[in-house]
């Protein structure tokens, strides 16, 4: 990027702040931001449910291979992104990000080939409600999130008792890669134009994770079935949420987006209702509205830490 881009880059910048600031918590941004947060949880959690088909076929290395593979060849097709006039820094930036999204896949699929998936999307919220208290400049985020935290809890009550050390571990290691995945998001999503940074850093998930599918599961990862139902996984469960996710985070803070995420559970239970026939107990449905509630509160508080 040239010195004239940049300037006017960071002319840009400054003028999209000072209007978000004139707005307060109710723009237009913050609206379409919160709307894209919500259609990439929709996404991801639905996509989570689909990938348990193949897990009997391809084992959880397999589907993770799959996932993040076919999502990084479709990105790369439609954002033909640009390899040059980028920094150092700007391509560590971008390798991190990768490492996050390849590490928080792997971390996640080993979690819920061990636990239910409930539990296992209740622990790794952890990782980015974590994020949103030490980011968080408000007294009221700090309440939302222990809300988000506390509904979060009372959604795994009943079944943490039956978790394995393995699973639970896997799961909380997702969490703090989805929690870097964050912070690296936005920054990739600062530094490169449109989707690119997106792109590559999904690259080097695939180059992460596809060494591990193929020694898993070999030649099943090239079955017709497998593929087609892989490609709907990468679809809804990478493709769609990340892209929605890098998005949203040009236009929220990274506290309200990371307690907005905190909705995952909650969709994470209605999907496994609506896909695989799970009922919801009373006491979970009490922590749903707390993690919505939660959320809710944290988007109106999170205007005033805007930047």
């Amino acid at each position: 990027m040239t010195g004239t881009e940049t300037s006017a880059t960071g002319q840009r910048t400054s003028a999209v702040g000072r209007i978000r600031k004139a707005a307060g918590p109710a723009s237009a941004g913050s609206l379409g931001g919160i709307g894209l947060v919500l259609a990439g949880v929709l996404s991801v959690q639905f996509g989570s449910a689909a990938a348990a088909l193949l897990f009997p076929r391809a084992g959880a290395l397999g589907v993770v291979a799959l996932r993040v593979t076919i999502a990084a060849v479709l990105l790369l097709v439609v954002c033909r992104p640009r390899l040059r006039g980028y920094s150092r820094t700007d391509w560590g930036v971008v390798g991190a990000f990768g490492l996050a999204l390849g590490g928080m896949n792997v971390l996640f699929y080993q979690a819920i080939d061990r636990i239910p998936l409930g539990p296992a999307v209740t622990l790794e919220v952890l990782g980015p409600l974590l994020l949103s208290v030490v980011t968080a400049r408000r007294a009221a985020s700090l309440v939302w999130a222990g809300m988000a935290f506390a509904g979060v809890f009372l959604l795994g009550q009943g079944s943490f008792g039956e978790l394995s050390l393995a699973g639970a571990g896997f799961a909380l290691g997702a969490g703090a890669m989805w929690a870097a995945y964050i912070v690296f998001s936005a920054r990739a999503g600062a530094r490169f134009p449109r989707l690119d940074g997106l792109a590559l850093a999904m690259a080097v998930a695939a180059l992460v994770s596809l060494p591990l599918g193929i020694g898993s599961a070999g030649t099943t990862l090239l079955e017709p079935k497998v593929l087609g139902i892989g490609l709907v996984v990468a679809l809804l469960s990478s493709g769609v949420p990340y892209t929605l996710e890098l998005l949203a985070l040009r236009r929220l803070p990274a506290g309200t987006f990371a307690v907005l995420m905190s909705l995952a559970p909650a969709v994470a239970a209605l999907a496994g209702f609506l896909v695989l026939g799970q009922t919801l107990s009373a006491l979970q449905c009490a922590a749903i509205a707390l993690v919505v509630g939660a959320s809710a509160g944290a988007v109106r508080a999170g205007g005033a830490g805007r930047k």
